[in-house]
């Protein structure tokens, strides 16, 4: 009879448990196929959105029902038709003048991740940097004042900054050899569009700070170096010894420094 209730009672556990099992593992799947349509959908939201600029930009009507390839003839067809209208040397030679195998294209994919990555570090740490210098400007009591109309101006220009790096194949593929031409911030044609009254501001004669690392001492060090213990010289040290200079306190007879030795300096 025992044999027999703890059989069933087995029986009913181990139906419990498959039951839980099979429900969990059902939503987990449900879960994963709706995060699976539902990046399939951005996805193709996104390549729709790209297909709207392509042909907004080329005067071209909305796509609705065409497919991928007839899409791409029309939009080609039109882009040819466009270049006929240029002069000869408008656009230029591609940079890349030669076709890639797959494996190819695949490391040229990393190589640019690699690189979105680290343009992406540098532009959180120039946003963070404009972020804290724009604060300081309103730590002034006049400042203090305005910080609602400073705040509305530049808050839409720094929701325009994107952090991360928009480069991407298309763009090698698009861009042409004068790419090549690199022109110093500090030419004229540059500073026409980034000069400003505060670059014509001179300021005097101000003190030499320093902070040059060629002119910075090295540090002392914190512990003296080791050295071996050196023969002769009394036994005692803070202890009542007889011939250590560092005689005890406990009235070595002997000791510099001691209370109560005959030969003390310092007596009470």
């Amino acid at each position: 009879m025992v044999l027999l209730v703890c059989r069933s009672s087995a029986m009913f556990l181990f139906l419990n448990l498959y039951h839980y099992s099979t429900v969990f593992l059902g939503s987990e799947l449900q879960a994963a196929q709706i995060i699976k349509s539902k990046s399939v959908q951005d996805k193709e939201q996104k390549d729709r959105n790209i297909f709207q600029d392509i042909c907004e930009t080329l005067n071209l009507p909305e796509p609705k029902d065409q497919g991928v390839a007839e899409l791409f003839s029309t939009i080609e067809k039109k882009t040819n038709a466009l270049l006929q209208e240029l002069p000869k040397d408008h656009i230029g030679n591609p940079v890349l003048k030669h076709s890639l195998e797959i494996k190819q294209w695949e490391r040229l994919e990393k190589i640019n991740k690699l690189l979105s990555s680290e343009y992406e570090c540098r532009r959180r740490m120039l946003i963070k940097r404009l972020d804290v210098t724009v604060q300081s400007f309103g730590w002034s009591d006049r400042a203090k004042e305005r910080v609602d109309c400073m705040a509305r101006i530049y808050q839409p220009k720094r929701q325009s900054l994107a952090q991360k790096s928009s480069v991407g194949i298309a763009h090698l593929l698009a861009a042409r050899d004068d790419i090549c031409n690199v022109v110093k911030t500090s030419s004229g044609s540059s500073r026409e569009n980034t000069a400003c009254a505060v670059n014509k501001i001179l300021m005097g004669r101000v003190p030499d700070r320093g902070g040059r690392p060629s002119e910075i001492d090295a540090p002392l060090p914190e512990m003296p170096a080791w050295q071996k213990r050196q023969e002769g010289g009394g036994g005692g040290s803070w202890g009542g010894g007889k011939g250590g200079w560092r005689g005890g306190f406990g009235g070595g007879s002997g000791g510099r420094w001691g209370h109560g030795g005959k030969r003390g300096r310092y007596h009470y």
